[in-house]
């Protein structure tokens, strides 16, 4: 007798972004920073950075975090960011008039991006880390961080002045 087996709860969930009018170069900037980041460490990131990438990244990402809740039935501050990825598209050509009613050639790059999040209650190698790092907190004490004062002293025509 054969039998199926059970297949796997799916751990991660995507959103795909098609034909952003952007440079891949330029969004993949954006996407180093965030990938392998939490999600909600993610969307103060790309609130924070001031890129033109960053506003179709904030939706992908809030998409597939939307498709994870409803999917998975996973809650958000489970979310890491586990693949993040841009790759080029095609190029639109627009013509630009010049003078004496010739044309330049405008090439528009596109690109598609695409972002997977996954959900860290399922595996048992961050729960482990997680518990590490809350033993480690209440053992180990603040860290207070001196202010390091220095004077500097500018020479002018007028004399010698300090900046403090």
């Amino acid at each position: 007798m054969i039998t199926k087996e059970k297949p796997e709860k799916k751990r991660e969930i995507y959103a795909f972004g098609q034909h952003i009018p952007m440079s891949p170069d330029k969004a993949r900037r954006v996407i180093d920073q965030i990938r392998g980041r939490s999600y909600e460490e993610t969307l103060m990131i790309l609130e924070l950075i001031s890129y033109r990438a960053c506003y179709p990244i904030f939706k992908l990402v809030y998409s597939a975090a939307s498709n994870a809740s409803y999917n998975m039935l996973s809650k958000e501050t489970n979310l890491i960011i586990s693949k993040a990825e841009v790759n080029a598209s095609t190029s639109t050509n627009k013509f630009k008039p010049r003078a004496r009613g010739r044309s330049y050639p405008v090439k528009k790059s596109t690109c598609h991006i695409s972002i997977g999040m996954k959900d860290i209650s399922f595996d048992d190698e961050y729960r482990e880390v997680d518990s590490l790092k809350n033993s480690k907190k209440k053992s180990l004490k603040k860290t207070r961080w001196k202010k390091k004062h220095t004077i500097t002293g500018y020479h002018s025509s007028e004399g010698i002045w300090d900046k403090k």
